[in-house]
């Protein structure tokens, strides 16, 4: 199995696609940490108006969920549970929020498969063009909207959009062997997106409740 294809991958490049892995994988998780720190972090404090770090330690269960799992679907229950027990989030926008998001709202994995593909275009030698790269983008956006929220479940993209840009789809194997412990670190990405995206939309329409209330009191 994937065992099988590193070892073919080893036996005819050497111990180089090891330090290469590395490298990738630490860019990865790289990404990842930043777009789950500052990126949520900043949309949670300047839009959703709350404590970041308040947020983040209500929410670490579904974190841990989201890490032994690798699915978003499988974490939304608890995701559910957590945002409207601890966050105090409106229930039926977090019912709306976080369901559509667990399947449409994976950001981590849009950026695990940009990474993805590029890695892969260049341990092959393929020299990408800007509109190529801008295409990677793209159909890495899109794919992050159709992905199924199971465990590998971005996998079949990232070979779409191998073949999209010319480069060999069964470059898919040489990633296969780390790939669990990505799948477990975007997941943790998606599940944490959606639960931003919901407490801005919580604290938006509680805004505007707020307003709503303020003009009818006045108005009478």
């Amino acid at each position: 199995g994937v065992a099988a294809l590193i070892f073919s991958t080893a036996s005819q490049l050497g111990f180089q696609i090891i330090s290469m892995l590395l490298k990738y994988v630490l860019v990865v998780m790289g990404a990842l940490t930043i777009h789950l720190l500052f990126t949520y972090g900043f949309i949670i404090k300047y839009a959703a108006k709350k404590s970041p770090v308040h947020f983040f330690k209500n929410i670490t269960e579904v974190l841990v969920t989201a890490f032994s799992t690798s699915s978003s679907n499988a974490t939304l229950p608890t995701s559910i549970r957590v945002a409207i027990g601890k966050l105090k989030l409106d229930k039926d926008i977090t019912n709306f929020v976080l369901t559509v998001g667990s399947t449409a709202n994976q950001n981590g994995t849009a950026l695990y498969e940009g990474i993805t593909v590029l890695f892969l275009a260049q341990f092959y030698g393929i020299d990408l063009g800007l509109g190529q790269q801008l295409m990677v983008v793209l159909l890495s956006i899109l794919a992050g909207v159709g992905t199924a929220g199971v465990p590998g479940g971005s996998l079949p993209m990232v070979v779409m959009v191998l073949q999209t840009i010319g480069v060999p789809a069964e470059g898919i194997g040489i990633i296969l062997g780390v790939d669990r412990l990505l799948d477990m670190s975007r997941t943790v990405v998606n599940v944490t997106g959606d639960i931003v995206l919901a407490s801005w939309v919580d604290t938006t329409e509680k805004g505007y409740a707020a307003e709503a209330s303020h003009s009818g009191a006045s108005g009478s």
